[in-house]
């Protein structure tokens, strides 16, 4: 063999085996276990709050137990909308997590939105159900619901209650208040919970219909009364808050959270997140969050898309009887 075949021998050779090798990368990585690289978790609102909370406590529980990191990223604007309109342009593949309210699923009803809800997301797991506290102004001279429900009846459309975002679950519990006990109360439109909270505590507006953990605070410091809480029991931590249904049977209303990936994630990789979420909500994280008066979820993929589609029907039904619609 001449050098100059040998050499042209050579060069084919290896240029054979680089082409093979490349074709072999992508499968290779493809064929890595998931999760094999940092996973991103979007939350579509500011940090703080209690959907933050829960968010950050899940993610460090699930880089915990899968052995990767989970972060977080606030992404907010547009009352949720521009968050998780970045989830559904995201590759399918597991690595762009949605965490969000049950807001996520309202708001669209409420408002023009860049998704569909049912057709561009693939519900992961519900992850909490958050009590709201029916919370009144130190001022107001009524110490129950029933005093609260007198007192709005003797002075109808005069008591002003704070809405964090239009169609959030604070607005759907107090249309549904407003509904079952018949009375009259004016709507005040805040941009999100922190300013509403203030102005309740500082008695600029009569009330607030929020999640429990928001008012937990001024609640102990005696800043504002809770009447009542939107759960259909009374929870084991705050034994002396009475449910609203203790006074209007029936009532029940909650904010959630939950977990959602892009349509078209793989089946695989969205049963084995939904099996850690399960798994850290058996744990410690399940203490953390009881703690704060939030209800554990939990459930297999199916449990949460039934809960989405109910959850759904109900709130459409109050924001087409209120005739809710974004400001």
């Amino acid at each position: 063999m001449t050098r100059r075949t040998f050499l042209h021998h050579s060069v084919r050779t290896i240029i054979a085996t680089t082409v093979a090798v490349t074709a072999v990368l992508p499968n290779v990585a493809h064929s890595q276990p998931y999760p094999h690289k940092v996973v991103k978790m979007i939350i579509p609102f500011p940090p703080g709050g209690t959907l933050d909370f829960v968010g950050r406590a899940l993610a460090q529980k699930l880089g915990e137990s899968m052995g990767q990191t989970f972060i977080v990223e606030n992404r907010a604007g547009g009352n949720g909308f521009v968050g998780a309109d970045a989830v559904a342009k995201a590759p399918a593949d597991g690595y762009t997590l949605l965490f969000n309210a049950s807001t996520f699923v309202t708001g669209p009803m409420v408002a023009k939105a860049p998704y569909d809800v049912q057709k561009d997301f693939v519900p992961i797991a519900l992850v909490a159900q958050a009590p709201l506290a029916v919370s009144v102004t130190n001022g107001l001279p009524v110490k129950d619901l029933a005093g609260l429900i007198a007192h709005a009846k003797a002075h109808p459309g005069q008591l002003n209650f704070a809405i964090g975002s239009t169609g959030s679950a604070g607005h759907l519990a107090t249309e549904l208040l407003k509904k079952t006990a018949n009375i009259n109360l004016s709507i005040v439109p805040y941009k999100g919970t922190a300013p509403a909270m203030q102005e309740l505590v500082g008695g600029q507006i009569e009330g607030f219909i929020d999640p429990l953990l928001g008012a937990m605070s001024f609640y102990k410091s005696g800043r504002l009364r809770i009447l009542a809480i939107t759960s259909k029991n009374r929870l084991p931590n705050l034994p002396e808050l009475p449910t609203v249904a203790e006074t209007i049977p029936g009532y029940e209303f909650y904010s959630w959270y939950g977990l959602w990936a892009p349509a078209g994630t793989p089946t695989e990789v969205v049963n084995k997140l939904n099996a850690e979420v399960n798994k850290a909500l058996q744990g410690d994280l399940k203490d953390k969050l009881e703690a704060q008066g939030l209800i554990v979820g939990g459930g297999t993929v199916d449990d949460m898309a039934r809960f989405q589609r109910s959850d759904m029907a109900k709130s459409q039904k109050l924001i087409s009887e209120g005739n809710i619609r974004a400001q």
